[in-house]
């Protein structure tokens, strides 16, 4: 059986502690609740378009929902490393024939992994549910929307707290910092934004959307005519779009990368 085993023993390990009951079962009716309410079908009712389709899942993640889905994943990164390495299970780990980044994998895969399956597998469930023609009609705007809103916060958070958490060997603090880098992503956003109206000038608004993409999604969207303000400050073509989710995408990347060297090379025990 190889690796396959040792694998499967500290995923299984992992599994248990991030959704212990009752934890997968309250996040699970948050997501569903959350999805139900928030949708916002009036926003496309009539004649659909892209630009409303748009409007309609970023409803179903809008911040309740993302602030959740966050709690629950850095909850798994921090506490979930941070546990095992303060109470020296991480020890007991390092003891299966597994090399280090394995190990790492097993435990990003249930703090990370089954987070985003249970998160987006709700979602897209009571998306279909609400509006299947959305789906239908325009399922990459779908996937392009979901792809830009987790991005950031949520996955660019889930890395800068494993750091954290692998350097400070405490999932607590790398917790609080995590929550307060969330709610000072929200104050950031909002000063870009005057601050490039107030001005006239778009710098500070693409260097923001290389660190949260949705924001440049966001513009091209609500210019094209969904629910929104819109400005004349800046407006990305669609081209410039992806690039910007892709420069995040890659800082994310960056950061899991980073993540996995420390672990292999430099955590000490």
């Amino acid at each position: 059986m190889g690796k396959g085993r040792p694998f499967l023993e500290i995923f299984t390990y992992a599994l248990d502690e991030d959704y212990r009951f009752p934890i997968l079962e309250i996040f699970a009716f948050l997501f569903a609740l959350g999805t139900f309410v928030f949708a916002n079908l009036g926003a496309y009712s009539g004649q659909i378009k892209e630009a409303l389709a748009y409007n309609l899942v970023s409803t179903l993640c809008g911040f309740p929902l993302l602030f959740i889905f966050v709690i629950l994943i850095l909850k798994n990164v921090a506490y979930g490393l941070g546990g095992d390495l303060e109470k020296g299970v991480m020890q007991t780990l390092f003891s299966y024939p597994l090399k280090r980044r394995y190990i790492l994998t097993a435990k990003l895969l249930s703090g990370l992994g089954i987070a985003l399956l249970l998160f987006l597998g709700i979602q897209i469930f009571g998306l279909f549910l609400l509006a299947p023609d959305v789906i239908l009609t325009y399922p990459s705007t779908v996937f392009l929307t979901y792809a830009a809103q987790l991005c950031s916060p949520a996955l660019l958070l889930a890395g800068l707290v494993l750091l954290l958490t692998l350097r400070l060997k405490r999932g607590g603090l790398a917790l609080i910092i995590g929550v307060v880098l969330f709610f000072a992503g929200l104050v950031v956003s909002g000063l870009v934004t005057f601050t490039a109206y107030g001005t006239g000038s778009d710098v500070l608004l693409k260097i923001w959307a290389v660190i949260n993409p949705n924001s440049a999604l966001q513009t091209y969207y609500y210019h094209m005519g969904a629910v929104g303000f819109a400005s004349e400050t800046w407006v990305p073509s669609f081209s410039e779009v992806l690039l910007y989710l892709g420069a995040g995408y890659l800082i994310v990347a960056a950061l899991f990368v980073v993540g996995y060297v420390y672990f292999e090379r430099r955590l000490e025990i």
